[in-house]
């Protein structure tokens, strides 16, 4: 009988809570508010469909063959023109999605029992990334703008890095303002601390565009990762990072173990489809749809938990709305209780990298319509005057049992 021994990585390995739960909403009938899922709306196909037989006409046989590691020069020569901060082109590296570049960073800059800090909550993403090179990670206090600066440095000792996302934060939706993102610099640079700036949500802004990037205030400390998901398809698979020269080369070797390179195709499709300044035509009009469904999804909130002691926020870009229940409600058990009314959403707990808050919840506004919005929202309340009526009835007999 063969016998399959793990190696204690692989140990550190546990499927994605989201990935899981999209499971359930394959049922008929169920709106999914979980899944980070853009809108297939905004897929440019047509363009697609173009660029596909342009790039095949044009050169075909190069556009299938083996390419660079790095990744095709007119894309990494495009994402370095479009970023506000001076870089070269040799200092980006095109990913297999931008999922891809934080296992790079994990394979390259973490040991086991590396201390690494992260938001709370954070990018579950990043913490499966993270956890096979079997780290320690660390809560950094966080506020409506993100990691507290006077948190960041009384645990910076030891740290590798930290780990941020500053715009349209998943899980919360939450965006780092001026202030906070100079705080958050100076701290970082006095104490010596990496910065992994994640920034898959940062054009997908309503009213006005976020505060410059991090790295752009210090390049050298930082590695920037970046998507074309969020503003082209996320079946492209295809995002980017902007490493300091000094670390570029190990992210790069680190690439090569993994997959030799980005399928070259993509990246001259997307190359090509870029061409003529067709991103700052496109993306407009998806601000312009998020911007309607999180209306629709803040105005159903406000109608329907009204009374109801939820808290949640307006977010002012991206994809996600944060909410907290109130006491005594878990957002888990919740959960099977809403798919039963035909709604689903993704409890908070798992994107917790210490002691999790049960009573949170993450909503996406944007690929459900605005009618379907408005039934699951409605949904969504109904369960929790449920859940809060069962509470209060067991709450009365632990009472009745007591006193008797």
């Amino acid at each position: 009988m063969t016998t399959w021994k793990l190696a204690a990585r692989a140990e550190k390995m546990n499927p994605s809570a989201i990935r899981e739960i999209l499971k359930v909403t394959e049922r008929p009938n169920v709106i999914s508010l979980a899944g980070g899922l853009p809108s297939p709306k905004t897929f440019p196909v047509t363009e697609f469909a173009a660029a596909c037989a342009e790039v095949l006409a044009t050169d075909g046989q190069g556009a299938l063959q083996y390419a660079a590691s790095e990744g095709y020069a007119p894309l990494r020569q495009a994402v370095a023109d479009m970023l506000p901060w001076d870089v070269e082109a040799d200092q980006v590296l095109i990913t297999t999605g931008s999922q891809q570049g934080l296992d790079l960073i994990a394979k390259v800059l973490i040991d086991p029992g590396s201390k690494v800090l992260v938001e709370t909550p954070t990018y579950l993403g990043a913490l499966q990334a993270f956890s096979p090179m079997e780290p320690q990670a660390v809560s950094v206090a966080s506020d409506a703008e993100g990691v507290l600066p006077e948190d960041l440095s009384a645990k910076a000792a030891g740290a590798r890095f930290i780990y941020l996302l500053p715009n349209f934060q998943n899980p919360t939706g939450r965006t780092m303002s001026e202030a906070r993102r100079a705080a958050v610099s100076a701290a970082a640079q006095a104490a010596g601390l990496p910065i992994i700036e994640d920034n898959p949500y940062g054009e997908l802004w309503f009213d006005e565009a976020p505060p410059l990037p991090l790295t752009a205030r210090n390049p050298e400390g930082c590695i920037y990762l970046g998507s074309f998901s969020k503003v082209l398809a996320p079946g492209l698979r295809l995002g980017f990072l902007v490493a300091p020269k000094a670390l570029y080369p190990k992210l790069l070797q680190a690439k090569q173990a993994v997959d030799l390179h980005t399928p070259i195709f993509t990246q001259r499709m997307v190359s090509t489809v870029m061409q003529g300044g067709f991103l700052e035509r496109h993306v407009p009009k998806i601000r312009a749809l998020y911007k309607a469904q999180r209306d629709a999804m803040v105005g159903a909130l406000q109608r329907e938990m009204k009374g109801l002691d939820v808290e949640f926020n307006v977010p002012k870009g991206g994809m996600f709305l944060w909410l907290r229940m109130p006491e005594g409600i878990d957002a888990t058990a919740l959960l099977a209780q809403a798919v039963e009314r035909n709604v689903a959403f993704v409890p908070g707990s798992p994107f917790y990298a210490g002691e999790a808050d049960p009573r949170t919840l993450r909503l996406s506004f944007v690929t459900a319509t605005e009618q379907q919005i408005a039934t699951a929202i409605a949904a969504l309340a109904e369960t929790v005057r449920e859940a809060l009526a069962h509470r209060a009835a067991a709450l009365v007999q632990q009472q009745l049992a007591a006193a008797a």
